[in-house]
């Protein structure tokens, strides 16, 4: 089973058309998509002029098979703290938002879709960017 789990930033190329990801997308079984990374799209669509439109987008997406909303469970929340003790020891920081959602990847078992190479220094965490 092929589950891939979206960041913001592959969301955002996801809605621009790029065609490598979107073929990727339709080989995966599940596309998982954390609570996190819907906070950062509705702030952005805040942020914007074009509101109803993205809104629509967005429940278009969601409405596809295969398309989960993956919430912070107590064990995401264990594996975030987890995650910020390896960065804070290694020295290598990152996003909160983006420690979030690397938890939910690893936590649900899917390989994180993602264009930011801050994420390379989760240990553990499968990153493609197609």
């Amino acid at each position: 089973m092929i589950r891939l789990c979206l960041d913001t930033s592959a969301y955002s190329r996801l809605m621009r058309g790029q065609p490598k990801l979107q073929q990727r997308l339709e080989a995966a079984d599940q596309i998982l998509l954390p609570v996190t990374v819907l906070g950062e799209v509705y702030t952005g669509f805040q942020g914007g002029n074009r509101l109803e439109e993205n809104l629509s987008l967005l429940a278009a997406f969601r409405s596809q098979p295969g398309v989960v909303i993956v919430d912070t469970t107590d064990n995401v929340a264990q594996r975030y703290a987890a995650i910020v003790t390896m960065l804070k020891q290694q020295g290598t920081p990152i996003p909160t938002n983006d420690i979030w959602i690397a938890a939910t990847a690893l936590e649900n078992g899917g390989r994180l879709v993602a264009y930011d190479s801050h994420f390379a220094a989760v240990p553990g965490l499968l990153v493609e960017a197609p």
